[in-house]
């Protein structure tokens, strides 16, 4: 009994020691596992590493800037390639050395102050500085940003420094630029004021032909007066006295002399307003320049409705609420512009209706004019309404419109220091509200 118990503790203790063995191999084979695998991520974070510090050296070399590190001892910790070529030194042979290595006395002793302000984080722009360069001061307009440690705390900072010749050049090319963009928009807008006055022809035309219709027919009638006028003087200065009472009653001479001034009187008026129509135009076709007028905002209404209703909507009924004079300070041509677009606008919405109707309102609001148009046309859809007053922009036919003009209209009314906006009217149509200042900025 105690040889098979013995036996059988042994054998037990042989189990234990093999299971125990086994464990202990199972454990060995778990590390080995977690070792590689943390040397698999530690290969993957060195590969990452190096490929981030090759991308960021590669832009470094890249960069057409100047690019200094320094640390708060204002000691040089790395430059980029384009410093080592403005300055015509080696930039490993620059590491460690003072800011003064590379900067002109002047500009480093401004950089000593800069990197103290630093130490409140306070980023230095566009400073004026100059690099030491093989022949001389190299000129360079320099950003100074901080670095902070994991902490937190200020331990150097990064000068990227521009050179002022390039600057000068960029300002230069953008200043070109921008005059030729001005150049174009001016050359947009007339384009587009003589399109529209192209339109508007056989308006302009009936607005002229009524006045001249006056001159035309007077001066007919003043030459047929002449021709009985003449006789009847020439008989006075002969002395004809008997031949002059003759003619006097056969061409009715007391007559022509009581007709003569309405006569002459219809001739200076029709001249008049042909020539305020003329002056009109002029106006609307002029540049101006940078010169304002006082403009009489009502009379220049009118002259617009009269010119594009009388061209394309003859029966358009038009419901004035204005006072009799509105006088500010404008470009009276870039204003009766805007006005004849708006106008414009609301005939060719009221294309389709039987009956067009346009209601046009103004008044004074302290120093500033509100003017609104409002036609009964179907409105402005809401996906178009934030498109409206983009340039090319139109819901017109190919050849109707250019989708310029309330592009244009809405740059000219900005330009004036006011607001050109649009809506639809609760009761159906679309509502454009001018609003104008009265004088213009001094």
């Amino acid at each position: 009994m105690d040889e098979i118990t013995e036996d059988a503790i042994l054998r037990q203790g042989n189990a234990a020691g093999e299971a125990a063995w086994l464990d202990v191999i199972r454990k060995m084979d778990e590390t080995y596992a977690e070792l590689v695998g943390h040397q698999v991520e530690l290969e993957q974070k060195n590969t990452a590493l190096e490929e981030a510090h090759s991308f960021i050296g590669d832009i470094m070399a890249a960069m057409t800037d100047v690019l200094v590190v320094t640390g708060t001892d204002k000691l040089i910790r790395q430059v980029n390639r384009s410093l080592e070529r403005a300055s015509g030194q080696d930039g490993a042979a620059l590491v460690g050395k003072p800011l003064a290595a590379v900067f002109e006395a002047a500009s480093a002793n401004a950089l000593d102050r800069f990197i103290e302000r630093l130490t409140v984080r306070t980023r230095v722009e566009d400073a004026a500085m100059a690099l030491k360069g093989p022949d001389g001061g190299f000129p360079l307009s320099v950003n100074l940003s901080p670095i902070t440690d994991h902490r937190g705390r200020v331990a150097g900072a990064v000068l990227v420094g521009r050179p002022v010749g390039e600057l000068k050049k960029a300002y230069a090319d953008l200043a070109s630029a921008h005059d030729e963009l001005r150049g174009a928009q001016d050359r947009l807008v007339r384009s587009e004021k003589m399109a529209a006055l192209g339109r508007l022809v056989a308006g302009v035309a009936h607005e002229i032909n009524n006045p001249m219709s006056f001159v035309y027919g007077n001066s007919h009638a003043l030459k047929r007066y002449c021709d009985r006028l003449i006789p009847y003087v020439e008989a006075l200065h002969r002395g004809d006295r008997k031949g002059a009472e003759a003619l006097r009653d056969k061409g009715r001479i007391d007559a022509i002399l009581a007709d003569l001034p309405q006569l002459l009187g219809g001739i200076l008026e029709g001249s008049e307003r042909t020539r305020d129509i003329v002056e009109s135009l002029r106006r609307y076709s002029s540049d101006q320049g940078g010169s304002r007028e006082v403009v009489d905002l009502v009379q220049l209404v009118h002259t617009a409705v009269r010119w594009v209703a009388k061209g394309q909507r003859p029966d358009l009924i038009v419901s004035h609420d204005l006072p009799d004079v509105l006088e500010i300070e404008a470009h009276s041509g870039n204003i009766q512009q805007v006005v004849m677009n708006i106008v414009q606008n609301a005939v060719d919405a009221m294309a389709e209706r039987p009956e067009a109707r346009l209601d046009i309102a103004c008044r004074r609001q302290g120093r500033m004019v509100e003017l609104a148009f409002r036609d009964h046309g179907p409105g402005i859809a809401a996906e178009h309404m934030v498109k409206l007053f983009d340039p090319f922009f139109t819901t017109k036919p190919v050849g109707r419109g250019t989708g310029l003009g309330l592009s244009i209209s809405y740059e000219i009314v900005q330009n004036h220091g006011g607001v050109l906006e649009a809506a639809n009217d609760p009761q159906g149509g679309a509502v454009f509200t001018l609003r104008l200042p009265v004088e213009a900025k001094r």
